[in-house]
């Protein structure tokens, strides 16, 4: 998207002529012209021009490609510089003669909600807007561009067509763009037009989770439906710090959201303590988004993989978390709720890029939420955003990369003597146009935006006394509030790029190529609150998502309950999870995965163990325990219900009847194409008592035929009888290793370090 500076044609003045130069007569006598002449009487002039010319421009490219750092940088720089207003005019608005606007022209002029979703449309409506769209409690309002078909509707929805805004009435559309986002202004004003009390500013391609606004937002702020508590807050006794990166609460310490000034993004580490804030005034409520979170194009072009889908996930257990007045942190425009103190914040900036607008209105909003004594709030995951949009150019975020880390010093620094909240708001409106943060036409349009919401009946909020330039409070003991945030697996680098790393950053990218979208589910037998997360960080940086199974379930460290003897029962429901993966590979944390080992194996087949005889054995039925003749009569009874072609493939595999194979199933994969038969033979099984190393043979010879298996573990270090690790049999040139016990984080880091030997990068870990 990009901004198209056009106008209205209604709004254009309509009595405006232009004059037409005067053409001489053709019976006036002309002089005629002598350039050589007049060349040689002024050529000292000539000369001394050009000379000044050549000097601004030489020196004017030298500053420019200096502090910018190259030819790129600097026109950048240059392009940012263009458009901006030095000196720009301050609107002058008698605040008391500002008549009303009402609804005159839609049919939902009578219609009142004091809850609105609002959302931009281009296309269609789709399947995420239409659950939005049923949303109880919740109005949702689409606002329409040139790009919108002409036909767009949506039961349940009120859509404003470009014909339909224009016939509004407000001062704001002679500003905006026909073709952009922004637009949602006009969207802000109908719903506070129409009472409402919070406006929930969203995306038309996300998926509230549980459809419920209000599963993780502060919906209501005061009376009986409001969360009287207390929230954690960022501490302040750092001064100097004017910037947070919130995704790092949440578990995602390397992943950082569009707007974060990139001489930030470095900054990784937790926080030692957080203190506490009483609720009530968080006026504006950011939300996190799974999928794909809200990243810059930085981030997504330099951490995605060509043909990978980013799936991040955030904790969504994480406390939410406060911002106390001098820091700030990026705000975006598709899943964030504003209540009506901070309604006048809604304004999207039109001067800046698309995908500037919403983050310098993020930055400006909160730097005057902080004369009301309000702040932001950070919230867990509320929407999933699937990865299926086109990213964007790193064009289209100049004015972030360039300006930001400027505009959060400047606004922290800002002091205003204005009495009122809309003169406060238009002042900083002017200096930032000074400032060459925006231009006059931000100025302009702050100024109408804010007569529109008087004109629709908004009410100013009262001032608050500020403390920003009051000696800070200390920080006693007692006010530090510990939290310790989950360290989740990512879908990008996960080290340190540092030292001569050139070749292992290549190996992991290749690896990452290969496995990035196969699924990892690992069953952990050890204590999981001492390894889950270590076993997270270790495959984590390989395959696409880390599931952790255990006997015991355990949110905090987001491990799923199963059992060990029928944990093949459990692994469908991942399946259907994480529909676009390629494969599923299951692991026991007893065995080692030597993953860089693995390259060569075909994801389309299926993999495991039968040619390890340690591991899959094939015995007879006749004179064996009672355990293993029980175990025979359930495959008979479970082969005999398989459709033919399931059924036609064991036979096959199995010639003799009275035999049953037995597998102890430490480590097998299940590609894409398999998947829906595995799902079919759990479903076979049902109740049946039929054990995990019985089940997984009698699976996988169903399923294709063993000729067809590929042999990628077929050189597998395996002992059948564990006797503690010993480095002498562990190989990195095998492609698993069992068994190998880690029971705790010593081990781990004894694990790394001789895995270092296959993946050198494995060392930037310990």
């Amino acid at each position: 998207m990009f901004v198209q500076d056009r106008v209205d044609d209604a709004a254009k003045p309509q009595n405006h002529r232009q004059s037409r130069p005067k053409i001489p007569s053709s019976s006036t006598p002309t002089k005629n012209f002598d350039l050589a002449a007049w060349a040689s009487d002024n050529l000292f002039k000539i000369v001394t021009i050009l000379l000044l010319i050549t000097t601004v421009a030489a020196l004017f490219f030298l500053r420019n490609y200096s502090t910018a750092g190259g030819d790129a940088a600097a026109l950048l720089c240059i392009q940012s510089t263009q458009s901006r207003s030095i000196h720009p005019k301050f609107p002058k608005i008698n605040w008391n003669s500002i008549p009303r606007t009402l609804d005159k022209s839609t049919p939902f002029s009578s219609f009142r909600s004091d809850k609105w979703i609002v959302v931009s449309v281009s296309n269609y409506p789709s399947e995420s807007l239409i659950r939005i769209s049923k949303i109880k409690g919740w109005q949702l309002l689409a606002i329409g561009n040139s790009n919108t078909p002409k036909d767009w509707k949506l039961k349940g929805a009120i859509y404003l067509s470009l014909e339909t805004q224009a016939e509004l009435s407000f001062r704001v559309i002679n500003y905006l763009p026909f073709d952009s986002y922004v637009r949602k202004t006009v969207g802000y004003l109908f719903a506070i037009q129409h009472g409402a009390q919070k406006i929930y500013d969203v995306d038309d391609r996300g998926d509230i989770i549980d459809n419920n606004v209000g599963k993780y937002f502060d919906v209501e702020l005061f009376g009986e439906a409001a969360r009287q508590e207390v929230i954690l807050q960022y501490s302040h006794e750092n001064p100097n710090r004017t910037v947070v990166n919130p995704y790092i609460h949440f578990g995602q310490r390397s992943v950082w959201p569009r707007g974060l000034p990139l001489e930030n993004v470095g900054n990784i580490a937790h926080e030692e303590f957080y203190t506490e804030v009483f609720g009530g005034k968080q006026f504006i409520q950011q939300g996190i988004s799974n999928g794909l979170p809200d990243v810059d194009s930085v981030f997504y072009f330099t951490r995605k993989a060509q043909l990978e889908a980013f799936d991040i996930r955030f904790d969504d257990q994480a406390p939410k978390v406060a911002l106390p007045q001098g820091t700030m942190v990026p705000v975006n425009s598709f899943n964030t709720l504003f209540h009506s103190a901070a309604f006048w914040g809604l304004m999207l900036p039109v001067s800046v890029s698309t995908m500037a607008s919403d983050i310098l209105r993020g930055y400006w909003a909160q730097r005057i939420l902080w004369e009301l004594g309000g702040y932001v709030v950070v919230y867990p995951p509320t929407v999933h955003r699937p990865d299926t949009i086109e990213g964007y150019p790193f064009s289209e975020e100049k004015d972030l990369h360039v300006n930001v880390g400027r505009l959060i010093n400047f606004l922290v620094s800002w002091r205003s003597n204005k009495h009122r909240l809309f003169e406060k708001i238009l002042e900083l409106s002017y200096v930032m146009a000074e400032e060459g943060f925006w231009t006059e036409k931000d100025v302009q349009f702050t100024a109408a935006w804010l007569q529109d919401l008087l004109a629709v009946g908004y009410q100013q909020p009262r001032l608050m006394s500020l403390e920003l330039d009051r000696p800070r409070a200390n920080i006693g003991h007692g006010d530090r509030k510990e939290f310790v945030p989950q360290k989740l697996p990512s879908v990008h680098l996960g080290v340190e790029e540092i030292g001569k790393v050139n070749y292992e950053i290549g190996n992991l990218i290749t690896w990452r190529k290969s496995f990035g979208n196969v699924v990892l589910i690992m069953y952990c037998a050890g204590p999981v609150e001492r390894t889950a997360l270590e076993w997270r960080l270790l495959y984590g940086r390989i395959f696409k998502t880390v599931i952790i199974l255990s006997s015991t379930k355990n949110d905090d460290l987001v491990v799923d309950e199963a059992q060990l003897d029928y944990v093949y029962k459990y692994l469908p429901k991942y399946f259907e999870r994480y529909s676009s993966a390629d494969g599923f590979l299951f692991l026991q944390d007893d065995t080692v995965l030597n993953y860089w080992n693995l390259l060569h194996a075909d994801k389309s087949k299926l993999w495991i163990t039968n040619k390890v005889s340690k591991s899959w054995t094939t015995m007879s039925t006749t004179g064996s325990a009672e355990w293993f003749t029980k175990q025979a009569d359930v495959v008979k009874k479970v082969v005999g219900t398989m459709p033919a072609h399931l059924q036609v493939n064991y036979k096959e595999g199995v010639k003799d009847e009275q035999s049953l194979v037995v597998c102890n199933s430490e480590v097998f994969y299940v590609p894409r194409r398999f998947v829906q038969d595995y799902v079919d033979l759990v479903g076979l099984v049902g109740d049946l008592d039929l054990h995990h190393k019985v089940a997984m043979p009698m699976f996988f010879l169903a399923m294709d035929s063993p000729q067809n298996f590929d042999s990628v573990f077929s050189s597998m270090k395996y002992k059948q009888k564990p006797q503690g690790n010993s480095t002498s049999f562990y190989s990195a040139a095998a492609p698993a290793v069992h068994p190998w016990k880690v029971s705790s984080e010593q081990d781990f880091i004894k694990l790394v370090r001789i895995m270092a030997a296959g993946d050198p990068l494995l060392m930037e870990l310990v």
